[in-house]
């Protein structure tokens, strides 16, 4: 069985889910999923993000995620819905919340289930990509398995 740790930051969309569990054709494949908690801690880098995309409702938008605890109801019904989807599509899934460090736990949790690679599924985010500060630019000096990056389907 080979198996993929799949970071992400919002629930799984039906197009994410057919694209992460098509990747290697007829194989079985175990996910361990990531959710990152959004938070506004990088509101100003979304936005950004946004107007580039062409999305401006959303750049233009001024509610707050909620941060820290407050965060965490959302994340774990993200990530409910989330493993329901890939269970759902015949996938085997676990998954946890990312409270703190999302590298080093990345690196862990790659080296505890003997991970074939790491999936980072995300929306577009420009500036981090550019200074290669994203996550996916700073996994693949953390774990010594391939990581892939893909991007999130917009709702």
């Amino acid at each position: 069985m080979f198996t993929t740790v799949l970071m992400i930051e919002k629930p799984l969309a039906p197009a994410d889910v057919e694209l992460v569990t098509s990747l290697h054709g007829d194989e079985q494949v175990s996910f361990v999923v990531l959710m990152q908690p959004r938070g506004d801690q990088d509101r100003l880098l979304r936005a950004v993000d946004d107007v580039a995309l062409g999305y401006l409702d959303d750049a233009a938008h001024e509610d707050r995620e909620p941060e820290g605890d407050d965060a965490t109801p959302i994340a774990e019904r993200a990530l409910a819905h989330s493993l329901e989807a890939l269970r759902a599509s015949g996938a085997e899934a676990v998954g946890r919340i990312i409270d703190k460090h999302p590298l080093d736990l990345l690196r862990t949790v790659v080296e505890e289930t003997n991970a074939d690679e790491v999936i980072v599924l995300t929306a577009p985010h420009f500036v981090e990509e550019f200074f290669h500060r994203d996550w996916t630019s700073r996994a693949r000096h953390k774990v010594g398995v391939p990581v892939l990056k893909l991007f999130a389907q917009h709702d």
